[in-house]
């Protein structure tokens, strides 16, 4: 299961309603990169076959079968202040993660 935080579903309903042709849902997903070997991705699109749904704080939410094995249980938040990250990812799958928050191993 994905969750969102309120701050996260909202700015994604706000990021989702500026898009030119808005997608019905969030994909989260993991490609190989970044410092650590895996990185985050997330993006609009459309449901596909074997995708996992899930819906979170209002939010249709869609993640791949190989990209779920490591995103199982994560959080995403969103940080606007003055020092914001923006989208934050909490995964207890990961045994560890760069500065930037954006890879894991």
């Amino acid at each position: 299961m994905i969750q969102l935080t309120p701050r996260a579903a909202n700015q994604v309903r706000t990021m989702r309603a500026e898009a030119s042709a808005p997608a019905s849902s969030l994909r989260l997903f993991i490609e190989t990169g970044g410092c650590s070997g895996m990185q985050y991705g997330m993006s609009f699109d459309e449901a596909k076959p074997d995708d996992r749904a899930f819906e979170s704080e209002g939010v249709p939410i869609v993640v791949d079968p190989k990209s779920l094995e490591h995103l199982d249980g994560t959080t995403v938040d969103f940080d606007d202040g003055l020092h914001g990250k923006g989208f934050e990812i909490k995964n207890p799958n990961a045994h560890t993660t760069c500065g930037c928050g954006k890879s894991f191993n």
